[in-house]
């Protein structure tokens, strides 16, 4: 037996059938088919509030579309947050409908000239991540008529210690090392564009509080040392995000409050050449992960030399995440339970497997359950980030999956 992540509070005290914003997960299956993804914004609500409160009313918070870009998951959120920070130009097409192109800012490296352009004509701020991008965004704006709005995305000489993804402290493809930064802002100034300022990512997907205010404390200090050097102070500060959430046996919730203490600290401390900053903080999996949920119907139940296994209608094509194919190092198991059973005792070990011919297809890895048969729903939670649109969908051409976001529509 393989332990199992914790089933988020909002789910874990049911029992029976599983309900998700109020309706049975199988009056959910019969209005949309199986798989389906199920997403309830008054999670998210909640996990917003959570911020507001325990955040410096000073800190903005920005929702990184590329955790769930489902267009009605963008509309629920985009009222409740000051920013959405895209990654394309498709994510910038579903921004722009839904948010002022002043709150939307557009990091990623690789961008291409017709996105960077589509970034200017609108008014939405480019976190540029090299010298030649600037040069580039500075060129087509002269061309347009339009001074770009432009951010430098930093790279940092430091790591968000315990991260998932590390994204600073090295080499890397995302930003402008931070020894380069003052150049280029002097550069961008000099070249007519509008300064916005930094974009300073050090890792995602951390539980640690302490180490997440470690970093928010460095990336304060280089923000205002890279303004020293500049001689430019930043009318914005994202600070990135990286907070993280329970996926695994053994995890815990990363305790907000307590970053959110440190950091009004920290902002009330701060360095003169950043008084007349603006800051946020840019979160996507924190906001949107624990308020979705994969339901995916056993369609065979089989024994192999001594082993159960769940065969379900979906699989890693739709959850790559969950399959642990997702930038796991280690495979382990999300949260699961059998949608009819919630609460029921667990009697048997089985391994829930998807549709695609290959071993990777594996959704829950030896779990225990309570014994499940042909036709029944399997819940798999934390669904709500980096799910469909992180997953290879056209994988064997199987149909995909239906989502829906709760009273949208």
């Amino acid at each position: 037996m393989k332990p199992m992540g914790p089933i988020p509070p909002e789910f874990a005290g049911q029992a029976g059938m599983l309900t998700i914003a109020g309706t049975r997960a199988d009056d959910w299956l019969a209005r949309h088919g199986s798989p389906l993804f199920v997403y309830d914004p008054a999670i998210v609500a909640a996990r917003v509030a959570r911020f507001r409160a325990a955040m410096p009313a000073a800190v903005d918070l920005h929702y990184a579309v590329k955790a769930n870009p489902f267009p009605p998951m963008i509309a629920a959120v985009a009222p409740l947050v000051h920013g959405l920070d895209v990654a394309s130009a498709g994510e910038l097409a579903k921004a722009l409908a839904v948010k002022p192109a002043a709150a939307i800012s557009f990091a990623g490296p690789g961008k291409r000239d017709s996105e960077l352009a589509a970034a200017i004509a609108a008014g939405a701020t480019l976190n540029v991540e090299s010298e030649g991008e600037a040069r580039r965004a500075i060129a087509i704006g002269e061309l347009a008529g339009i001074a770009p709005r432009l951010a430098v995305r930093v790279n940092p000489d430091l790591e968000l210690r315990g991260s998932g993804m590390k994204m600073g402290g090295r080499a890397s493809p995302f930003g402008v090392d931070a020894e380069r930064v003052p150049a280029l802002v002097k550069a961008i100034v000099a070249g007519g564009a509008v300064w916005r300022g930094f974009h300073i990512f050090a890792g995602s997907q951390a539980l640690d509080a302490d180490a997440l205010t470690e970093t928010q404390a460095a990336t304060l200090a280089l923000a205002a040392r890279l303004a020293d050097e500049s001689g430019h102070a930043p009318p914005l500060v994202n600070l990135g995000g990286g907070f993280g959430v329970p996926y695994f046996s053994g995890d815990t919730a990363v305790d907000v409050e307590r970053i959110g203490a440190a950091l009004a600290e920290r902002l009330a401390a701060r360095a003169g050449v950043l008084a007349d900053s603006a800051f946020a903080i840019e979160l996507g999996r924190w906001l949107v992960a624990e308020a979705g949920v994969y339901l995916t119907r056993v369609v065979d139940r089989k024994e192999s030399r001594g082993e159960t296994f769940l065969v379900v209608d979906g699989g890693l094509h739709h959850q790559l995440a969950a399959s642990g194919n997702f930038g796991t190092v280690v495979r382990r198991n999300y949260p699961l339970a059998v949608a009819g059973r919630m609460g029921a005792e667990a009697t048997e070990e089985a391994s829930v497997v998807g549709c695609l011919c290959t071993p990777l297809d594996r959704l829950g890895d030896k779990v225990m359950l309570p014994r499940a048969q042909e036709g029944e729903a399997i819940a798999v939670f934390l669904a709500g980030a980096y799910g469909l649109s992180a997953s290879p969908a056209g994988f064997l051409g199987h149909p995909a999956p239906a989502e829906v976001v709760a009273g949208a529509g």
